[in-house]
């Protein structure tokens, strides 16, 4: 299914390379005249990472100690023969290079590029000795990205001439014909599938199989296991190659996961769902509203979903989690979802992640992206553990409850932060995952809302609402947060400890206020307090109604936020 929807997706997009070429970036260029001449070394990177890229003779398939070169361009080895760490391997691949141009030469002798690039070799059969005299020499070896040629004067790199391409992608699909496992045609088997790059420059395949018999089965060995044409294997991998490109807007990576997403149809919805997905990760933010793209995946998600934005039940959004590996690409995460019922999941996600927001800025607090970092220390995604974002994605792609692991994380970074001071360890992030996290588990508990609910008589959460009146008391009478940075993680745990601690606490700290902020303080504490079990504080709260001590806590500081906010503006 994931071949078929790659397969798919290379038709779609129409603009791809055709079979037998792709784009590469290659990074250097050899500058020689048509008489083989060097000239000079060109630099066609764009900054340290990137180069430019171009469409050449699709890259070769090696294995073992095969040495075989690429068409007219290559890695260091091949094109100069130079290697620090293995001089006669890097002899080896330049022999192989330069017997590659041989042969096109043989068949097209008059080609000026292929006479220019032979004589280069046969006039420096020590290439290293005059291209390292060059000022662009290191900078070049140390880069790792590919070298190619070019006449001096031509717009063309050698690597891009017609005669070459149309020649070395000419088709043989005749040969050996077996029936495709992808389009049911037949057409020659893909004995190898290429290597695509994932996270950098980590090389490998998405589909593989090794030599030996525990690997192979009816005496067939590599692709022939499982059939795939090599016009289906070019289209597929030359999808997931653009998937994967430095400036697509169909990925995201997180941690040691990428996961690429598309829509099966290119019309208007599936075109939105696309750019707003990749906006809900939080990729393209502007300084001026950096909620504003946010509420516009709500808008075009809940378009789709109400019929605003037509669909049919044709129109497919497919999600691919990959991960590296030594052997081959992981799929850790797949999905293909109707789009309309893929609207409906993310716009309940967004329902689920609603919680009052006094914030000045708004900034977007829903995103994968955001999630994974407010459960992290110091906010590195890239210490998630892995299935943790898997999950999470599972989770909202599909509308199926939080992982446990994400709320477990989340209380365990309000308790080790709750105690530093100036630090808002329960921020609308954790406030929103824990809130999201309770909704959605199958239980008789009463659903939190998104701001104050003074009707949730839940311990939990009205012992987190009277721990935020004390803080708030403290914080007005002598602008310091101590009871927050000693008590929080006890009162949340075992409440019955320190909250009479705390309440004689608070009482000394009101005589601070003038005397309309010490009424208004205690209607709100006797209004909680009414609501307390007979039996007093809860000795314990479990994990869940600890969660909800935290929202109960976030639910009553906002409401303070609120209602100063309203003051100001009635006084204004």
């Amino acid at each position: 299914m994931i071949l078929q929807a790659l397969y798919d997706y290379y038709h779609r997009c129409g603009d791809l390379p055709r079979k037998g070429m792709e784009l590469k970036e290659i990074g250097f260029l050899i500058v020689i005249d048509e008489d083989g001449n060097f000239i000079r070394l060109e630099n066609r990177m764009i900054d340290k990472k990137h180069a430019s890229q171009f469409l050449v003779v699709q890259t070769v398939q090696r294995s073992g100690r095969k040495f075989v070169g690429n068409c007219l361009w290559d890695n260091c080895d091949y094109v100069i023969g130079y290697s620090e760490k293995n001089p006669e391997k890097a002899e080896l691949c330049k022999e192989a290079f330069t017997e590659r141009v041989k042969q096109l030469l043989n068949v097209f002798p008059q080609n000026i590029v292929l006479r220019a690039i032979y004589s280069f070799y046969k006039k420096y059969p020590c290439v290293y000795d005059i291209i390292s005299k060059d000022p662009l020499w290191y900078e070049m070896y140390t880069s790792t990205k590919n070298i190619s040629f070019i006449i001096n004067g031509s717009k063309h790199i050698a690597a891009e001439d017609s005669d070459i391409i149309n020649f070395s992608c000419s088709s043989d699909d005749n040969i050996e014909a077996n029936i495709c496992l992808v389009t049911g045609l037949r057409g020659k088997t893909a004995r190898i599938h290429a290597k695509v790059p994932l996270q950098g420059n980590s090389f490998t395949s998405l589909v593989s199989f090794k030599d030996g018999k525990g690997y192979d089965s009816y005496g067939k060995s590599q692709g022939t296991n499982a059939p795939v044409s090599e016009k289906a294997e070019f289209a597929y991998t030359t999808a997931i190659n653009h998937l994967l490109a430095n400036n697509s807007r169909n990925k995201f990576i997180l941690g040691t996961r990428t996961f690429l997403f598309w829509s099966s149809k290119n019309n208007e919805a599936g075109q939105k769902a696309e750019e707003s997905f990749f906006s809900f990760f939080g990729f393209n933010e502007q300084e001026d509203d950096p909620n504003r793209n946010i509420e516009q995946v709500r808008k075009v998600f809940e378009a789709i979903y109400n019929g605003t934005l037509k669909t049919t039940s044709e129109d497919i959004f497919y999600i691919l989690g990959l991960a590296p590996n030594a052997a081959r690409i992981a799929v850790t995460y797949w999905a293909e979802i109707p789009i309309r019922k893929f609207a409906e999941t993310i716009c309940k996600h967004f329902d689920d992640m609603e919680v009052a927001d006094t914030r000045p800025e708004k900034k977007p607090y829903m995103s994968l992206r955001n999630m994974i970092s407010a459960v992290t220390l110091e906010g590195k995604v890239s210490d998630a553990t892995p299935n943790l974002a898997d999950a999470v994605v599972k989770s909202i792609f599909e509308g199926f409850p939080y992982p446990q692991t994400l709320f477990a994380s989340c209380i365990r970074r309000i308790r080790a932060e709750s105690g530093e001071k100036d630090k808002n360890a329960v921020h609308i992030t954790r406030a929103a995952i824990i809130k999201a996290y309770l909704n959605r588990l199958n239980n008789n508990e009463q659903k939190i809302k998104r701001m104050l609910d003074k009707d949730n008589n839940n311990q939990g959460y009205l012992c987190g609402r009277l721990f935020a009146v004390l803080d708030k008391i403290q914080e007005d009478a002598n602008n310091q947060h101590s009871i927050r940075e000693r008590y929080m993680n006890a009162a949340s745990a075992t409440p019955a400890t320190v909250f009479s601690t705390i309440l004689n606490l608070s009482s000394h700290h009101a005589e601070n206020l003038n005397e309309g902020r010490k009424i208004y303080f205690e209607k709100i504490k006797q209004e909680i307090i009414d609501k307390i079990s007979a039996d007093g504080f809860p000795s314990h709260l479990d994990l869940q109604d600890q969660g909800r001590f935290f929202v109960g806590y976030y639910h009553q500081r906002q409401d303070f936020f609120t209602k100063t906010e309203k003051e100001n503006n009635n006084n204004n």
